[in-house]
């Protein structure tokens, strides 16, 4: 028979004179007996306490994973990547987008670990760099197997939505077929599209078209990336299928016009695209000449990489990656998951735009106060505007006395890093990675 706690007895509460007119013996008693009670209380909750642990873990019980039927998808994941530190898990820090995606698919019980769920994804994004079309491949669990019925199958992207930060969202899946089990997000993708967006300030477009009609093609462009050689990279040919400069909207003359750069190719370097867009800058500012491009993926004539700051983080975008999958699968979409995330991106771009809008509308204030003091002073104002809206792009200290690209101290070249790496036993001499990278 199972006994039940005695229920803790009421005591009178002492008023302070009461307690004032007892004397040293009185007063221990009623210690005494407050500590007895105290007691019998902290055993009444503990016992309630082991009781609900109890209960919870029998109610709890480990999710088996042997009994569940999966299927290899598609997920297109779209985030924005400024607060995060890259798109990769990192062991210093939990603030990375792979971090907050691999626990929604573990809380959601979707994978039953990263090493068991045939992850790949297609693009790895650095530190500060948004994706508006981050493809992975991944093996869900499911509740139609691999041939079951789409159209019945879990709500992947809304299942996973409800545990992801506002700032990363699913917005698409689609079923990879079962005669294609090794299909790779990474290695299967056709194509990735970049955008890097920027404002016209006071930039040649003329000139940063002209070195982007350059870059198309196969070309080695070692001296347009970061050369990651300590981890087994010594080939930098990549071929690119389209480098332009378009308007955002509508192309206007304005300073304040929004317009990116937008690269295509199957592959990309470490940094390639910033690195491209910090030369595309110096073109554009008029402080280099669009033939820059030319010399520098001429690696014979110039052998060393000249030392320049590459573009901010910031603006690049991983905008699209294609597969020929596409051809025969279609991407599932669902309407009222999409609706909630087109309402959080509306509510999202409200507040930015909101907070821009009020910061152009103080530079006018100014820029009109500098213009009418410029005119007190003389009759001419347009060498005296202020047009350094691009300037913040580019990164590192910026020299007093500008020094062209070809005249500056250069790199070491990719030969030197290689005989570095040797003696470091980072590459074997075959240039392929070693074991212990």
């Amino acid at each position: 028979m199972d006994t039940v706690p005695p229920k803790a007895k009421k005591l009178k509460c002492a008023t302070r004179e009461e307690l004032l007119n007892l004397n040293k013996h009185d007063l221990v008693d009623k210690i005494l007996q407050l500590e007895a009670h105290n007691a019998q209380l902290k055993n009444i909750i503990s016992k309630n306490i082991s009781g609900y642990e109890e209960t919870e873990r029998k109610r709890k019980k480990p999710f088996d994973f042997n009994k569940c039927q999966y299927r290899r998808v598609l997920l297109r994941i779209l985030y924005f990547g400024w607060d995060y530190q890259g798109l990769a898990v990192q062991e210093d820090t939990t603030q990375t987008i792979e971090n907050h995606l691999f626990h929604a698919l573990a809380k959601s019980c979707l994978i039953q670990s990263r090493e068991t769920s045939q992850y790949h994804r297609c693009g790895r994004t650095d530190k500060g760099v948004s994706a508006f079309g981050q493809v992975i491949s991944i093996s869900l669990r499911s509740n139609q197997g691999e041939n079951g019925d789409i159209a019945k199958e879990m709500p992947y992207c809304k299942i996973l939505n409800r545990l992801l930060p506002k700032d990363i969202r699913a917005v698409a899946w689609m079923p990879i077929p079962s005669d294609k089990p090794e299909y790779s997000a990474r290695f299967d993708c056709t194509q990735r599209q970049y955008k890097y967006y920027f404002p016209r300030g006071a930039l040649n477009l003329s000139a940063m078209r002209a070195a982007c009609a350059q870059l198309p093609g196969a070309r080695d462009f070692r001296h347009l990336c970061k050369m990651d050689v300590g981890n087994g990279v010594t080939q930098f040919v990549r071929e690119l299928k389209k480098a332009e400069i378009l308007p955002v909207d509508d192309e206007g003359d304005s300073p304040y016009t929004m317009y990116y750069l937008l690269i295509e190719g199957n592959a990309f370097l470490w940094h390639q695209i910033r690195c491209i867009m910090g030369v595309l800058l110096l073109v554009g500012q008029g402080k280099e000449t669009p033939d820059v491009v030319s010399e520098l993926l001429d690696i014979k004539k110039n052998p060393r990489k000249p030392q320049y700051s590459m573009a901010l983080d910031a603006p690049l975008n991983l905008f699209h990656c294609s597969y020929d999958l596409e051809q025969t699968q279609k991407w599932i979409y669902d309407k009222e998951e999409l609706k909630t995330v087109i309402t959080q991106l509306q509510g999202e771009w409200t507040i930015h735009n909101i907070k821009s809008t009020m910061i152009r509308d103080s530079l006018h204030q100014i820029e009109k106060q500098y213009e009418d003091t410029c005119k007190s002073e003389t009759s001419e104002i347009e060498g005296d505007r202020v047009t350094a809206h691009t300037d913040c792009l580019l990164q590192g200290v910026k020299p007093k006395v500008y020094k062209p690209l070809l005249e500056r101290q250069t790199c070491s070249s990719l030969e030197e890093r290689i005989e570095y790496y040797k003696k470091k036993r980072k590459v074997q001499n075959d240039g392929d990675v070693s074991s212990d990278i």
